[in-house]
């Protein structure tokens, strides 16, 4: 099928103005926003977005996870749908791009189509994901999971927030519980685009980010137990420090990131320590080393060396330590010929562009277990994100929609 010519692009100013105008739904308190997941602010952000999606003549679906799936007719009814989307959720501080640039990017194709004129073979669906921030109702992608098969619905029901609410009576609470069957839908193909949450794009002064893998993770929960005890009457040979014994299993950690750079890293952001006080050596810590990798058997290598070179530095050391794995998923390699047409669609378009791994999780990473999948990302300020600081420029929004829209529309093939 032919390719979608040079000269047809999205409308940059109206998504901009549509990024700006769902900003103004859960504003944070430093410029960002504070749109949770099933929050009240969550379903404005839904209906306005629902109501953008009938404005454009596409019809919604709603499943019975809450994920949204706005359809445009194609010309063969026996062809399945392209889908693109991404997230209207957000951080308790986050950026206004952070998934919603997939979102309403994938909005503008169906606006853009419809201001041209054409028509494709496969519908397209313009999808938003419940929960894929995973900061109220853990895990992250959850919703997405669901639909992969990855996670029960009815396990995803009974997740809890901090407030002991349950992720399912939230959902009917905010009036965004559908009828449809989780999972039901087959899709042709799916597109993500999203803001890179990392320095590399625009570091080397690129326009767009062909995202050929997304690192797998590993989380391993560690807790080392030594002897809490006074700091200034307990001499130094009969101390048993777990803080100390913490300090330098982490710097094992960062030894063993660093022996398979570039694209490996690890480090511990969760960390407790007991009793926690000022003249107290600790007693026990608790602290979740997280390791990624592209290669499965490089995140493999790195638990293992974990907890053999954890074992025996708290050997030595007196101490008694534990390993838990409290989450993970593997690495993804996104299907080459959607991949291909992403890569293709920033050549055509003459934009500057470089094959980039996802250091993040993503929809897109469990979307395609069931489908073809591929990312878009685009360059963000400083690489920050999950932040209200995050920043893009319109001129970024516009090549990654602009890319996103080529692929989808090529894989949906144009009716002459």
């Amino acid at each position: 099928m032919p390719a979608p010519g040079e000269n047809m692009k999205i409308n940059g100013e109206r998504l901009w103005e549509s990024l700006m105008e769902m900003a103004r739904i859960g504003p944070g308190v430093a410029g960002g926003n504070n749109r949770q997941t099933l929050t009240d602010e969550d379903a404005e952000g839904r209906a306005l977005f629902q109501s953008w999606c009938e404005q454009a003549g596409c019809a919604m679906g709603l499943d019975q996870m809450g994920n949204m799936f706005a359809m445009r007719q194609g010309t063969d009814p026996d062809a399945l749908p392209v889908y693109v989307g991404s997230h209207l959720d957000t951080q308790p501080t986050g950026g206004k791009y952070d998934g919603v640039l997939g979102v309403l990017g994938g909005l503008e194709i169906i606006r853009s189509l419809n201001d041209l004129g054409i028509k494709t073979r496969h519908p397209i669906v313009v999808t938003n994901w419940t929960n894929e921030e995973g900061t109220r109702y853990a895990p992250a992608m959850l919703s997405s999971g669901v639909f992969a098969g990855v996670h029960t619905q009815d396990w995803a029901y009974e997740r809890e927030d901090a407030k002991g609410l349950k992720f399912g009576s939230e959902l009917e609470r905010i009036g965004w519980k559908g009828e449809e069957e989780v999972g039901a839908r087959k899709m042709h193909a799916f597109f993500e685009l999203h803001i890179e949450q990392g320095p590399i794009l625009e570091a080397e002064g690129k326009q767009i980010g062909v995202v050929t893998h997304g690192q797998g993770l590993s989380w391993t929960q560690v807790t080392i137990t030594g002897k809490d005890s006074h700091t200034g009457s307990t001499p130094m040979p009969m101390r048993k420090n777990a803080g100390l014994g913490m300090a330098r299993v982490l710097e094992l950690v960062d030894e063993i990131a660093w022996s398979h750079a570039p694209h490996a890293v690890g480090a511990a952001g969760h960390i407790d320590v007991y009793p926690n006080s000022r003249n107290v050596i600790p007693g026990k810590v608790v602290f979740t080393v997280d390791f990624r990798s592209p290669e499965l058997a490089v995140i493999e290598d790195m638990e293992n060396r974990l907890k053999a070179g954890g074992s025996e530095i708290c050997k030595d050391m007196g101490l008694e330590i534990a390993f838990e794995k409290v989450g993970g998923f593997d690495p993804v390699k996104f299907d080459e010929d959607c991949v291909a047409a992403v890569r293709g669609a920033a050549e055509r378009l003459g934009y500057s562009h470089r094959d980039l791994i996802s250091g993040a999780g993503h929809d897109a990473c469990w979307i395609n277990k069931v489908a073809p999948t591929a990312m878009v990302m685009c360059p963000c300020v400083d690489g920050l994100s999950h932040n209200e600081a995050e920043e893009i420029s319109p001129e970024w929004a516009a090549a990654g929609a602009n890319v996103l829209f080529h692929a989808v529309v090529e894989t949906a093939q144009i009716v002459e």
